[in-house]
């Protein structure tokens, strides 16, 4: 789980004004996150297959999000590639 700072941290350093806490780019850098955390998850627990279901529906939800903002703006889609590292 990410802790509350961790997320605040996330939250500020992708929100697009002061009071934004649900834009698309912050919710991809949210799932990122969790993402990443899994990743690591499972390079201890092989077989922990429950948890694997739980990351191919986080990763198909920031798929969406990230073709939602590719539709809308291809220039903060890139962006946001780039600050996350997705992409490579």
């Amino acid at each position: 789980m990410i802790s509350k700072e961790q997320k605040t941290k996330i939250v500020r350093d992708n929100q697009a004004h002061p009071a934004d806490s649900g834009s698309p780019e912050v919710q991809v850098a949210l799932l990122t996150e969790r993402i990443n955390l899994l990743v690591k998850h499972f390079g201890d627990h092989k077989k922990d297959y429950h948890s694997r279901a739980g990351l191919m529906t986080l990763v198909g939800r920031r798929k969406r999000l990230l073709e939602y903002i590719k539709k809308n703006d291809v220039g903060r889609y890139e962006q946001l590639i780039r600050k996350l590292g997705l992409r490579k």
